[in-house]
């Protein structure tokens, strides 16, 4: 697996997120398993959201907020388009989460074939 197709991957995430979040993780890492894209970002929360979970039920609100908005981005038919035209293949499913507390979030994206050895 050509590591230039992870990078390649990793750039279109963090450039994703910039466009839509206002801001990409910090480190990025895409691993390729199989049918699965799994990548791993670091330093993803702004400002006001490193502000916002101090509060009370501020970690819960990021938590959810945020999680909800990623994945409502990748529902976006131009978005999911932009990752099957890199992979030349089709985007199936998509799992997304972030630890708040260790800044550090994970998507797993499941194409309609393997991209191992692509």
């Amino acid at each position: 697996m050509p590591k230039n197709l992870e990078h390649q991957f990793s750039m279109l995430v963090r450039e994703i997120r910039k466009e839509y979040v206002g801001n990409g993780p910090k480190e990025i890492t895409t691993k390729f398993i199989g049918s699965w894209a799994i990548s791993e970002m670091k330093g993803n929360l702004t400002n006001v959201e490193k502000f916002m979970i101090t509060s009370e039920h501020g970690e819960q609100m990021v938590h959810e907020t945020r999680t909800r908005f990623v994945k409502e981005i990748y529902k976006k038919p131009e978005v999911l388009l932009r990752f099957e035209n890199l992979m030349g293949s089709k985007v199936v499913r998509l799992f997304s989460d972030i630890n708040i507390k260790e800044d550090i979030a994970m998507t797993v994206f499941v194409f309609d074939q393997p991209i191992e050895g692509k």
